[in-house]
């Protein structure tokens, strides 16, 4: 027996192990259903003929038409497109078993491993292994090379057929049996690719004969797919033949595929075409803008090259404008012709090379080193012709501007000199001053240096006239006879100028004597008056002292002043006589004076007057600074005074302080005994007021005085007024801490000897001598007394004996807390158990139970303060104790 699905299982994936399940299932129902080998049968028939009628042929009976192997070798000859060892035509069995041998033997080549199949079963007309090796062949060459998305054979078919079909309703394609019944998947695969064929919409799912006969009749029509199979083998069977299914589809897949190739080669050729008519166009743009670029150049190039000058600047510059219009208008679009060009024909060969065309080659003359050579001589007769325009330009414009420049320049000189000669002529320094004279002299000075600087003027004007005559300047004459007249106006105004100098000088010798002595009167008079106007505001100057020695000084120097006067009175005169001399001069020699000395407002009368005043300021001033001297006397008195008392009340005062403080540190006696020393130093002390009320008399007298500060003392009534309140406060004070530690000692219990050792304790660690102790030497007094002390239990200790954080521990508290640790002390909870006591054992108590046992005073207070009691035992009138008790210790609100 062949093992026909051995040879089959070859051709499958290792993964397709799904597959294989179905075709032994298959193989033992074929042995029961002969239904499916008909199907295989006109399956397989067809699919033969299909090929073999491309070589003239068929088969009528598939298991004996193959059985010489001729047809067989034509067959695998035609699907192949290879061709096979020549056949042998001779009728023996042995001639058949070779041609069929040579047949199986291409399909092993071909990498079917085909097992069981012998020569001799197809040669005796087995019809089962003859479908088995049709089915082999089948699947090598028609359905193993499909391949969809990274699937191929059987899955890459169903593949193909799930993708083409999903977007049609009704259909669901699973598999190639089931699948398939209802004919709609057939009409979908055409209806897909082929849309014109069908019409999928009038198709119904519920009569599968129409629509499997209409998609077999138009594939066998349209497609070249022959029928293969008839739609009652189809719908009669509850499973068509799987093998049937797949060689009918893969017709399917093959003639769309083919289909598809063919349009993809229509394309190519279109696309091909395409490119070749794109790149035909792009070489008919290059000749046609190449040739009008270079004609553009040709008719433009003789334009720049002339260089004919124009006569008048207006002709050259619209010369100028007509080369801007050229750049600005003309050019700009050659320019970006002569880009395109180039981008075309870059753009041109690069699309030739890529798609395998040899290079474009433009007509002679037109290649792009042409055009760049003739864009290259433009551009230099472009550059020739601008340079060439603007030399010119720049001619006209010198001549029209040296013409201008000629204008204007005699212009200002002609309106500078208008009047400049009567100026000159002038007599005005015959009845001038001294210093009119310098004036005019100064005036006239600063114009030859005015004249002297418009020399180089006048020269330019003769340059710039004689440059227009070698320029050959049209207007020529008009500017030499304007230049004579002015170098001729010049030479007249430099001989009025050297005569007006020599007038001026000889005037000015005349009146420089005059001038002198107004000169030297002035200099001495200014500083002389400056002088009497400050002697003036010093005598009347107010002076504010608070010294002897400041009023001496003073004094001191209004005597210096005083000294001063005799020379100052030569100087007066000196300058009077100058004066004098001056008017004695002018009358002499019947000089006008104008009155007024120019160099000085300062006149005589006003010197005299000033020496006047200064005569009358000195005596004054004289009493002035004996009362001030007097009145300092008198205040440095009243210093002395206050001084020699606060010396002695200030140390007194501080004396006393370290009194009381030795007596409050120090234990002599009793409690008692330093009490009454404190109040004799009280008393003392008191005493001693009459004293300090003196000194603030003596302070009155110093305010009235307005004296501010004292030499003789270190002490201020301020001083001394703190250091009295502060002994009244400190013997207070320290009287109370006595009396304190009396009351202390007493209700504690303490010994005089208990009160003597924690007092010299206390004195011992309190190293600053204060009274007040710092946390650590509060802590070493602590251990010397045997206290061990953790953290916590120091900082509960501090927490008591300074209970604002202060940090400082005073005697008191200390006595206060070693009384404490040291003797009994009544508790809350111990007053709560008297008043239980009193209340016979109850939870409340009442106000007649209060009356009875306590003193009236002690029971009305208690009475007031004991809030009513609210326990589930409570009567009427009934008080709360307990609380009461509880808030005597602070450890609640009342």
């Amino acid at each position: 027996m062949v093992d026909y699905h051995e040879a089959n299982s070859q051709l499958q994936q290792p993964n397709h192990g799904d597959y294989m399940q179905p075709e032994e299932d298959w193989d033992r129902d074929l042995l029961l259903d002969p239904a499916w080998e008909r199907q295989q049968r006109k399956t397989f028939t067809a699919w033969c003929n299909s090929h073999l009628r491309k070589a003239g042929t068929q088969i009528e009976v598939i298991e004996e038409d193959f059985r010489d192997g001729l047809k067989l070798m034509l067959l695998l000859e035609v699907i192949s497109g290879e061709r096979l060892p020549k056949p042998e035509r001779g009728k023996m069995r042995v001639h058949k078993i070779n041609n069929v041998n040579k047949a199986l033997d291409f399909i092993a080549s071909k990498g079917v491993k085909l097992v069981s199949i012998g020569a001799e079963e197809i040669v005796d007309g087995n019809v089962k292994m003859t479908l088995g090796m049709i089915w082999t062949i089948i699947l090598r060459f028609a359905i193993q090379d499909i391949s969809v998305e990274e699937t191929s054979a059987k899955e890459g078919l169903l593949l193909w057929c799930q993708r083409k079909t999903a977007p049609y309703k009704n259909v669901n394609v699973q598999n190639f049996h089931i699948s398939w019944k209802d004919g709609l998947a057939f009409n979908a695969l055409i209806h897909r690719h082929r849309p014109e064929l069908i019409d999928y919409d009038k198709l119904r799912k519920d009569d599968p004969l129409t629509n499997l006969n209409n998609a077999f009749e138009v594939a066998e029509t349209h497609l070249d797919i022959p029928k293969m199979l008839d739609a009652e083998d189809i719908v009669n069977t509850a499973r068509p033949d799987e093998k049937a299914i797949m060689t009918y589809v893969s017709c399917f897949y093959h003639a769309f595929s083919g289909a598809q190739k063919a349009e993809t080669a229509a394309n190519r050729i279109c696309k091909v075409l395409a490119v070749n008519q794109e790149n035909e166009h792009l070489m008919e743009d290059y000749e046609k803008l190449a040739s009008d670029l270079l004609e553009w150049i040709r008719q433009t190039k003789p334009w720049l090259e002339n260089r004919e000058p124009e006569k008048t600047m207006q002709a050259m510059q619209q010369k100028l404008e007509d080369f801007r219009d050229y750049r600005r208008v003309h050019k700009p679009p050659k320019v970006q012709e002569k880009c395109q060009l180039e981008i075309n024909f870059n753009t041109l060969q690069t699309k030739l090379r890529l798609s395998n065309r040899p290079a474009f080659m433009p007509s002679e003359g037109k290649m792009v080193s042409d055009i760049n050579n003739a864009w290259q001589g433009l551009e230099q007769a472009e550059k020739g012709y601008e340079e060439w325009l603007l030399n010119e330009i720049r001619r006209l414009e010198r001549l029209d501007h040296l013409a201008e420049k000629f204008r204007q320049k005699a212009t200002i000189h002609e309106d500078w000199t208008k009047d400049k000669e009567a100026m000159l002529t002038q007599k005005d320094y015959e009845t001038a001053t001294l210093a009119d004279i310098k004036a005019l002299l100064k005036k006239h000075e600063a114009f030859e240096s005015d004249l002297a600087a418009h020399q180089d003027r006048v020269e330019q004007i003769a340059a710039i006239a004689q440059e227009l005559n070698d320029l050959d300047y049209y207007d020529s004459p008009n500017v030499n006879a304007r230049c004579q007249t002015i170098c001729d106006h010049w030479d007249t105004l430099g001989s009025l100028t050297q005569s007006r100098r020599d007038a001026l000088e000889r005037t000015e010798k005349l009146q420089e004597t005059i001038d002198q002595l107004y000169l030297e009167y002035a200099k001495r008079a200014a500083p002389f008056n400056n002088w009497m106007e400050g002697a003036m505001e010093d005598l009347q100057d107010m002076f504010i002292v608070h010294t002897t020695e400041e009023i001496q000084g003073l004094i001191a120097a209004h005597e210096q002043f005083k000294a001063t006067l005799p020379d100052a009175d030569k100087e007066r005169e000196a300058i009077l006589g100058i004066h004098n001399e001056m008017m004695k001069i002018a009358q002499s020699y019947n000089i006008k004076l104008s009155g007024v000395n120019p160099y000085t407002s300062i006149t005589s009368q006003s010197i005299n007057d000033k020496w006047d005043k200064v005569q009358q300021f000195v005596p004054a001033r004289d009493q002035a600074l004996q009362a001030e001297f007097n009145k300092q006397q008198s205040n440095e008195h009243l210093r002395e005074q206050f001084a020699n008392k606060a010396n002695v009340v200030g140390p007194w005062i501080q004396t006393k302080m370290q009194e009381i403080g030795r007596i409050s540190i120090e234990m002599h006696g009793t409690l008692e005994d330093q009490l009454n020393q404190l109040k004799q130093y009280e008393s003392s002390i008191i005493n001693y007021k009459p004293n300090i009320e003196k000194l603030e008399q003596d302070h009155q007298l110093i305010q009235e005085a307005l004296i501010f500060d004292n030499k003789h003392t270190n002490y201020t009534m301020e001083h001394i007024r703190v250091g009295w309140e502060q002994l009244l406060t400190t013997i207070a004070r320290t009287i109370n801490e006595i009396e304190n530690q009396i009351l202390t000692r007493d209700a504690k219990g303490i010994s005089q000897d208990q009160l003597n050792e924690f007092r010299s304790s206390f004195n011992h660690f309190d190293k600053k001598r204060t009274g007040l102790m710092d946390a650590d030497d509060f802590r070493a007094l602590l251990i010397s007394t045997g206290y061990s002390l953790g953290e916590a239990e120091f900082a509960r200790i501090m927490s008591i004996v300074a209970p604002n954080n202060t940090e400082e521990v005073s005697f008191q508290a200390f006595i206060d807390f070693m009384s404490r640790e040291t003797t009994d002390t009544d508790t809350a909870e111990q007053v709560m158990a008297s008043f239980k006591i009193l209340a016979g054992d109850k939870s409340y108590i009442t106000a007649e139970e209060l009356r009875r046992e306590l003193p009236p005073d002690q029971a009305e207070y208690c009475i007031a303060r004991m809030a009513p009691y609210r326990g589930p035992d409570a009567v009427p009138g009934a008080l709360d104790y307990m609380s009461f008790s509880t808030a005597l210790y602070g450890e609640s609100d009342l």
